[in-house]
């Protein structure tokens, strides 16, 4: 009796999201050999199928005789990772007659297929879930730990089978699965107080301020203040991410096969100062996420910015503007998302020490001009707040903690900042401060004649442009959030001057 053509479901994963791909199978019973595997399958899907053919042959299970050909579909794309081996395998048993055909319909399969016959884990499985519910899939089946992860995504039925063996025979009737629960969250490790960091008021109301707004932040001042030490205690004052960006924040990870991050903390990506353009923008044969997606709804802290390479640092300038990263290749242009908040310090000058209270500098000035000049005016003009963080008198190192300088106390002015943005929204998708745009700029500012006023002032003087203006405007709004205020005053205008390196004609707050 002729088995008629299988066919299932899985997914191609490019960049962070997957296309939905069709493994199909078709028998012949004069066809004893290798069946032809079509469309467009690299060498890690061609050997596939014999991984698969041992793993029969491992489990004592009938072998797939008869296959004529196996199609990848659609076939303009190239196939490639170790997610085909289980659908690959289910598409042989089924068109061998191993099981009921009805069986397989809607199914989704992702996952590798060991020697032994064990089915292991692949990278994008929550992306090819997201798929796999968008396609209307009756089921997706891949291996225990890969369910535990894809649990998040909701109105998909998951099955986790531990062996190639577990998988035919539950398709056939013959096994049952164990039910899938979301695996457990990760333990938080413990991020350092930024009470522990003495002094450096500024620094941390800066902190406050980015957390609150989501506006990005270098930091600049000589070897060993703390810039650093306080930059990377900022995700302790960011709150929990919602269940649609820890969603979002599971599929990043997972399409780079990445350990996921704990359920309560967004992400942190500090990479290093000799990374490459593809490395923080993403790319290579396959278009894996590179630092700006990893850090999608959390961090990305480039420390020592200025020894960045010149064009990595510019390549920035659209995922900061824009929320998303296009990565172009001769076959294919991949779109992810980028949505991070930018953090960054850099010494004032080559030996780092201009400015400082006891050291001399030992740089002259074209040796500074040249060092500055690495951060082009554009890019710097995208980073709201420029701050200073001074060295301290010895003296300062010894006080006791200050508790308004604590994570928790400035987390809990966030929390109030951030309430206050989503009550302005009026139930709309929750949008930060620092990605207001035109209309909902001006209507969130409410901001008074006082206030104007000043704001000209500042603008005049330091001959800022429009974007200039719109991020003075965005600073204040967050300032005035986090004093628990609906207008925009004077003196939020003059802090956010300051706190965006205006200071000759800022003053301070009161």
């Amino acid at each position: 009796m002729q088995v008629p053509t299988i066919t299932i479901g899985c997914g191609l994963v490019q960049g962070v999201d997957a296309i939905p791909v069709q493994v199909e199978a078709t028998t012949r019973h004069a066809s004893d050999g290798t069946p032809r595997l079509l469309g467009l399958v690299d060498a890690c899907v061609r050997e596939a199928y014999h991984r698969v053919l041992q793993a029969f042959l491992a489990l004592d299970l009938p072998q797939p005789r008869g296959v004529l050909t196996v199609n990848f579909a659609p076939a303009e794309l190239r196939k490639h990772g170790s997610g085909f081996d289980l659908p690959l395998a289910l598409a042989l048993a089924g068109a061998a007659g191993l099981f009921p055909p009805e069986r397989a319909a809607g199914l989704f399969a992702f996952g590798e297929v060991s020697l032994r016959g064990h089915i292991l884990p692949a990278r994008g499985a929550v992306s090819v879930a997201l798929a796999a519910r968008s396609q209307g899939a009756s089921a997706m089946l891949c291996c225990p730990e890969d369910a535990e992860v894809c649990a998040v995504v909701q109105e998909l039925p998951l099955h986790g089978a531990a062996t190639l063996a577990d998988a035919v025979f539950w398709l056939a009737g013959r096994r049952e699965l164990p039910p899938v629960s979301a695996r457990a969250p990760a333990r938080l490790d413990t991020i350092a107080d930024l009470a522990d960091i003495r002094g450096h008021a500024t620094p941390k109301r800066a902190l406050a301020v980015a957390a609150a707004g989501g506006h990005n932040l270098l930091f600049s001042g000589p070897p060993g203040t703390g810039k650093s030490a306080l930059l990377r205690r900022l995700p302790g004052l960011l709150p929990p991410p919602s269940p649609h960006e820890r969603l979002a924040i599971l599929q990043v990870h997972a399409a780079a096969g990445l350990p996921l991050p704990p359920a309560e903390r967004r992400p942190l990506r500090a990479p290093h100062h000799t990374s490459s353009t593809a490395s923080l923008l993403g790319g290579g044969a396959d278009v894996r996420p590179g630092e700006v997606t990893l850090a999608h709804h959390g961090v990305l802290f480039l420390d020592e910015l200025p020894e960045f390479r010149r064009d990595a640092l510019e390549a920035l300038r659209q995922p900061l503007e824009d929320g998303i990263v296009t990565v172009g290749r001769a076959r294919q242009t991949v779109t992810m998302p980028a949505e991070f908040l930018l953090t960054a310090a850099m010494n004032p000058c080559p030996c780092g020490y201009l400015g400082h209270r006891s050291r001399p500098c030992l740089c002259t000035p074209p040796a500074v001009a040249r060092y500055r000049s690495r951060l082009s005016g554009p890019l710097l003009d995208r980073l709201d707040l420029l701050v200073e963080v001074p060295s301290l008198d010895p003296g300062e190192l010894r006080a006791p903690p200050d508790p308004l300088g604590s994570t928790a106390h400035l987390a809990a002015q966030v929390a109030i900042a951030r309430s206050r943005q989503r009550a302005r929204q009026r139930g709309g998708a929750p949008v930060v401060n620092a990605r207001l745009q035109d209309r909902s700029l001006l209507q969130a500012c409410n901001a008074g004649e006082g206030a104007l006023h000043a704001l000209d002032a500042v603008l005049r003087h330091h001959h800022q442009s429009g974007r200039g203006r719109v991020r003075l405007l965005r600073l204040a709004r967050t300032l005035a959030d986090l004093d628990d205020r609906e207008r925009i005053e004077e003196i939020d205008i003059l802090e956010a001057a300051a706190l965006r390196g205006f200071t000759e004609s800022a003053g301070t707050r009161r």
